[in-house]
């Protein structure tokens, strides 16, 4: 968790500027985006990866809070299509281990 990109952001370690931010999940704009708007949706609790959730509601939450703030975002943004993706382990494309929702629109 020390070398984690995200939790360093998070922590404000690193600088960015976050388009969304609560007491569990901040949002921010991806620096390789790969369309007009890529953002990152982020949990402040470090979780490498889906399959590292627990099955509590805690994390069925949050999870669920994350599509939330996805869909706002996209809202927000007059977006009128989008796509929200999770990458899941390396072979799936994951980079950084902390789970992340991708949200990837050029409208």
């Amino acid at each position: 968790m020390e070398d984690c990109i995200f939790c360093k952001i998070i922590g404000k370690e690193i600088p960015s500027e976050f388009v969304y931010e609560d007491d569990e999940i901040v949002a921010f704009n991806d620096i390789h985006p790969k369309a007009n708007h890529h953002v990152l949706i982020v949990p402040r609790k470090h979780i490498p990866t889906i399959n590292d959730l627990n099955e509590d509601e805690k994390d069925e939450v949050l999870v669920g809070k994350m599509m939330l703030v996805a869909r706002n975002i996209a809202k927000e943004r007059g977006l009128s299509g989008y796509n929200l993706q999770f990458n899941v382990g390396e072979s799936a494309g994951q980079i950084i281990f902390h789970i992340h929702l991708h949200l990837i629109s050029n409208g």
